[in-house]
C-alpha cells in the first residue's frame, strides 16, 4: 500500500471560513493510506510548496493530495513540487474542497464531512495511480493564421517578424477585414487607413508570410506541433501574377450589383476590388454576376486588359500545408438588420448600422466622405443615433453587451458634427459605457461639442412621408418623445462571423452559447483554448476595440513564439489505451472520439490510439463495450474504488 500524505489548504477563509479544518485534518489521519495529513494557510506559496517538498522527505511519501482549490488553477504547480523532491508528478493529485465543497455549502458540519468524502475518494485514485512519463512530440515550426484582419495581421507579422514561416489565410480577395471599412478611429480620430494600410502592405510582402487570399480553411487533422491543413483557394479569374491593378477593366465592365463592402449603399462592377488601398491590390470576378461566365456573351475584361490577366477557365485550387500551431482570428459581423423590424430594419432606407455610416463618412466611400442619405442623397440635418440596437436583449437580440457600441456612436455623433456643421445629432442610449484609455475624455468632447444624449429605450422607428420617426423614452425627464429624423444609425450588436462559427464547430474548438470561441480559462489562459496548439485573437473570442484586438493578437503570437521556441514538445500521457486481447475491433471508440485519435486498423481488427493527439477526454472508455478501453490513471477498477470508500 502506497505511502500518501495529505495537505490541506485553509486558502485564506474560502476553505478555513466554512469548513472545520482542525476537524477535517484529524479525520483524514484515519483514512487508509495516509500517513501524514498536514493544513497550511496557503499551501500554493512558496512557504506552503516547501512544506510539501520537506513532508515528501522526510515521510517517504509514495503519493500526495492537495486539498485545495480547482486543478485547473493549481494542478501544475503541485506536481512541479513534488517532482522537485523526487515524486513521480502524476502520483501528485487535487482534491477541490473550494468550488466543490465551501463555496457551495452553506453548513459547516455538512461541508466538513463532503469535504472529507472528496478527500477520501482522491486518496484512493492516488493509490491507484501509476507513475508516467510526458510524451515527447516533434514540431513543425510554422504558424497558420486563419483571418486576416487586424488581428490576423498583427498575431502574422509578431510570429513572422520573429524569422518563423506564416500562412497568413483570407476569405475575402483582400485583406484588412473590417477596419479597412472604417473611416476614422477613437478616441484619436486618426485615419483608420492611415493605421492600417502599412500593415497591410507588410504583410503582403513579407518574406516569412505566406498569404493566401479568397482562400478557406476546408480541413484541419494531426495535433499539436504536427497539424495538416487543407485550405480551398476559389478560382479569382484573374491571373494574380499577371494582374498589375491598373483597373481597366473596372471602368470597361457593363455589369453592376451591390456592394457589399460599402453596405450596399453603392454598385460595383462584376469585377473588382474590395477598396483603393487593397492588399493585394488585384481584382477578382464574380463569378455569379459576370455574364461571360455565366454563359452569356461579354468578355470585355479580357478584351480590354492590356496584361491578358483574365482567365475564364480558372478552377478552384487546394493547398496542403503542414503546421505546428493555429491562431482563429474569424472576426465578427454586425447584428442582421433585417431582424430589427420594429426598428425599420430592411424596410426603411435611412435606417442603416454602424458599418453603412462609417462607409459614408469614408473618403473612399459611396459618397466621397460627404454626409448623404442613402434614399435620396441629400444631406441629413438631423441623426439619430440608436444605441444596444439588438445588444442587452434577450428577447429579439443577443443578451451581452457589444462594448465598442458607445465609443463609435460617440465617434459618429462627433464626425456627424464636423462634416455637417448646421446639423444635429441625438444619441439615444440607456446607459454610457467608456471604460478604456481616453475614453470618458472622448465622450465629453462629444458632449461638449452639441452632441445630444437622449436617456431612454427606443420603442419604434418608421417612415413618415420623406422623414423617419423615433419613437422614445425620455427616462430622466419621465415623458415619451417622438423625433422626427432625416437619418437613424443603428449600434447594432456585435456577433461572431458565421465562417468563423463554423469552422470552430468543425475544429471541436469550443464556443459559448452566443457563438464566441471560448478560452480555455477566462483569466490565466485567455488566447488559449482547450485544444493544444489552437490560439484565440480578436473578436471571434468576443467583442473588442482595435487595441484591445491587437493586443490580444500579440499575446496569441507570444503564445505561439514560446511554443517554437522549445526544442520538442511535451503531451500530457493520460491518454487511452488499448487491452488488445479484449479488442474486438467494433469501431464504437473511433465513432466516438472527438479527436480523431482512435482508429481501427483494418489489418489486425484491433483498436489503436495516437497519443499525441489524445485528450484524455475518456469518450471511448465509456463507450467500449467490451472494456477493452482504460484512460491511463483513471482505470474503471479505480473509479469503483472512488465510488466505494465515498459511499
Amino acid at each position: 500500500m502506497k505511502r500518501v500524505g495529505v495537505f490541506i489548504c485553509h486558502c485564506g477563509i474560502n476553505i478555513a471560513g466554512v469548513v472545520k479544518v482542525p476537524e477535517l485534518k484529524e479525520r483524514v489521519k484515519n483514512i487508509d493510506g495516509v500517513v501524514s495529513c498536514v493544513d497550511y494557510v496557503y499551501c500554493c506559496s512558496d512557504p506552503g510548496q516547501k512544506l510539501i517538498r520537506d513532508t515528501i522527505k522526510a515521510e517517504k511519501l509514495e503519493g500526495v493530495v492537495v486539498a485545495c482549490c480547482s486543478p485547473s488553477l493549481h494542478e501544475a504547480t503541485f506536481r512541479k513540487a513534488c517532482e522537485e523532491a523526487g515524486l513521480n508528478r502524476y502520483l501528485c493529485e487535487i482534491a477541490n474542497i473550494r468550488e466543490q465543497c465551501s463555496w457551495v455549502t452553506a453548513d459547516r458540519d455538512a461541508a466538513t464531512s463532503k469535504a472529507e468524502g472528496i478527500i477520501a475518494t482522491i486518496v484512493e485514485k492516488v493509490r491507484h495511480n501509476q507513475p508516467l512519463e510526458r510524451v515527447r512530440v516533434p514540431m513543425v515550426k510554422r504558424c497558420l493564421v486563419v483571418g486576416a484582419g487586424i488581428a490576423g495581421i498583427q498575431a502574422a507579422l509578431d510570429v513572422a517578424n520573429a524569422g518563423y514561416e506564416v500562412v497568413l489565410v483570407e476569405k475575402e480577395p483582400s485583406i484588412g477585414g473590417h477596419m479597412a471599412q472604417l473611416s476614422e478611429t477613437f478616441p484619436t480620430l486618426d485615419c483608420s487607413q492611415c493605421i492600417l494600410t502599412p500593415r497591410t502592405v507588410e504583410a503582403g510582402r513579407h518574406p516569412k508570410i505566406k498569404l493566401l487570399t479568397y482562400s478557406e480553411v476546408v480541413d484541419i487533422s494531426g495535433f499539436v506541433g504536427n497539424f495538416r491543413v487543407k485550405i480551398r483557394q476559389k478560382p479569382r479569374y484573374v491571373d494574380i501574377e499577371k494582374c498589375t491593378g491598373c483597373g481597366i477593366c473596372l471602368e470597361k465592365c457593363p455589369v453592376r450589383v451591390d456592394a457589399v463592402f460599402d453596405r450596399n449603399l453603392t454598385r460595383r462592377r462584376a469585377i473588382y476590388r474590395l477598396f483603393p488601398q487593397a492588399v493585394p491590390n488585384k481584382v477578382v470576378i464574380d463569378a455569379d454576376s459576370c455574364r461571360q461566365l455565366q454563359g452569356k456573351k461579354c468578355g470585355v475584361c479580357a478584351k480590354v486588359c492590356p496584361a491578358d490577366a483574365i482567365r475564364y477557365d480558372d478552377q478552384e485550387r487546394f493547398i496542403d500545408e503542414e503546421v505546428g500551431a493555429i491562431v482563429l482570428a474569424t472576426g465578427y459581423e454586425l447584428f442582421d438588420l433585417s431582424r430589427l423590424g420594429y426598428y425599420g430594419g430592411g424596410a426603411v432606407p435611412d435606417v442603416i448600422d454602424g458599418l453603412a455610416f462609417e462607409r459614408i463618412l469614408s473618403a473612399s466611400g459611396p459618397f466621397g466622405g460627404e454626409v448623404r442619405r442613402p434614399s435620396d442623397g441629400k444631406v441629413p440635418k438631423r441623426v439619430v443615433f440608436v444605441q444596444c440596437a439588438g445588444s442587452r436583449d434577450s428577447t429579439q437580440g443577443v443578451p451581452y453587451c457589444s462594448k465598442i457600441c458607445c465609443m463609435y456612436t460617440a465617434k459618429h455623433a462627433l464626425l456627424y458634427k464636423h462634416r455637417v456643421h448646421d446639423g444635429e445629432a441625438i444619441v439615444c442610449y440607456i446607459d454610457v459605457r467608456t471604460p478604456g484609455k481616453g475614453f470618458e475624455e472622448f465622450y465629453r468632447r462629444a458632449t461638449d461639442e452639441g452632441v445630444k444624449y437622449l436617456r431612454g429605450k427606443v420603442s419604434k422607428i418608421f417612415r413618415q412621408g420623406d422623414k423617419v420617426i423615433v419613437w422614445a423614452a425620455d427616462t430622466l425627464a419621465g415623458k415619451k418623445i417622438e423625433i422626427e429624423a432625416d437619418l437613424v444609425v443603428l449600434a447594432t450588436a456585435v456577433v461572431p462571423n458565421p465562417a468563423g462559427v463554423a469552422l470552430a464547430r468543425k475544429l471541436k474548438v469550443a464556443l459559448d452559447s452566443n457563438g464566441f470561441q471560448t478560452e480555455a480559462h477566462p483569466k490565466l489562459k485567455p488566447v488559449e483554448t482547450l485544444t493544444a496548439g489552437f490560439f484565440l485573437a480578436g473578436c471571434g473570442q468576443g467583442p473588442k476595440d482595435i487595441p484591445e484586438t491587437v493586443a490580444q493578437a500579440s499575446a496569441a503570437a507570444a503564445k505561439v513564439l514560446s511554443m517554437f521556441g522549445t526544442t520538442e514538445l511535451f503531451h500530457e500521457p493520460v491518454v487511452a489505451e488499448v487491452d488488445e486481447e479484449v479488442c474486438v475491433g467494433c469501431g464504437n471508440c473511433q465513432r466516438t472520439c472527438a479527436y480523431e485519435a482512435v482508429k481501427v486498423d483494418p489489418q489486425r481488427g484491433k483498436a489503436v490510439v495516437q497519443t499525441a493527439m489524445c485528450e484524455g477526454c475518456g469518450a471511448c472508455a465509456v463507450s467500449c463495450p467490451s472494456g477493452a478501453i482504460n484512460l491511463k490513471n483513471w482505470t474503471k477498477e479505480a473509479l469503483g474504488r472512488m465510488v466505494d470508500v465515498w459511499r
